[in-house]
């Protein structure tokens, strides 16, 4: 849920919050780390992101259907464990 809401604990939305020095990606210079980067975008997860694409097709490559088909849902929680992004944070999905 809280990558639909843009709640998400990345850089992006803890830096509004005021937790984190910058809202940039750790991997990815000058670059806001945002949910649509950290699915679709992040050179350091980009073969997580080739998996979830070769799963689910070109319809992976939209955040809309991502965040909201049932369809995509076990897919996006099998990324999200396979990048260890919120490990610190949540354990495991």
């Amino acid at each position: 849920i809280f990558l639909r809401t843009g709640h998400a604990p990345l850089n992006k939305h803890l830096h509004h919050i005021r937790k984190s020095d910058s809202p940039s990606c750790p991997h990815c210079p000058g670059v806001n780390e945002t949910v649509h980067h950290y699915l679709l975008e992040c050179l350091h997860f980009r073969h997580d992101c080739h998996t979830l694409i070769g799963a689910l097709g070109r319809r992976a490559t939209s955040l809309q259907f991502l965040l909201m088909d049932s369809d995509a849902t076990p897919h996006l929680v099998s990324f999200v464990n396979r990048t260890k992004r919120f490990k610190t944070t949540l354990g495991e999905v």
